[in-house]
């Protein structure tokens, strides 16, 4: 059974990531693609208060099972469009550990600090700051098969962007390199192939 793709889309909250997700199911023709959001899989904890010790080991757990969700899914052959928010490092290391490489495109989800706090306050369900919080932690590893700014270009336009590349990373399948290097969405190159290359 050839395994599932993973468009793995990584950025702050309300940086867009789950437009870009929703506009992805549209527009990628090849193949039946899943939108697995981390949001989702908290919204099905229950809804009774938890002390902060108690809230962090199941923050924790929920984590690790969403890892290994997208795993399973793409593992019996699913495709899946992953929306996450990698703010704390052993959230990637747990993914590099589940997720087979060749099976990732890795894209990293840019918006200014100015504009996400914009958001964040016309949205009202997200706790002022969080953003400003994930800022500097999120795209903390650097390494991306692409990039691309959700600030200058539209849901619709990274999704359209992204769709080539992840054509070429069936085409790549099985041979450990995905796509590699990249460019971003204002047509420059990421020096760097992704991080789930470099294993």
């Amino acid at each position: 059974m050839t395994p599932g793709r993973i468009i793995f889309l990584n950025g702050t909250s309300s940086s867009g990531k789950s437009s870009i997700a929703r506009e992805l199911l549209n527009v990628l023709e090849d193949g039946v693609f899943f939108h697995l959001a981390v949001d989702g899989f908290n919204a099905m904890r229950t809804k009774r208060e938890l002390g902060a010790a108690e809230l962090d080991i199941a923050l924790r757990r929920t984590r690790m099972g969403f890892h290994r969700s997208i795993a399973a899914m793409a593992e019996v052959g699913n495709d899946v469009v992953v929306d996450h928010v990698l703010s704390e490092p052993w959230r990637l290391l747990d993914c590099l550990t589940v997720l087979r490489p060749e099976d990732v495109l890795f894209v990293g989800v840019h918006c200014p600090l100015d504009e996400l706090a914009r958001r964040e306050r016309s949205r009202g369900d997200r706790p002022p700051g969080l953003a400003a919080h994930q800022y500097e932690l999120v795209h903390g590893h650097g390494d991306y098969d692409l990039e691309c700014d959700t600030s200058t270009a539209s849901p619709r336009a990274c999704a359209n962007f992204t769709v080539p590349f992840a054509l070429a990373s069936r085409l790549q399948a099985g041979t450990g390199r995905g796509v590699g290097a990249g460019p971003d969405i204002d047509g420059g190159l990421n020096p760097a192939s992704s991080i789930f290359r470099l294993l």
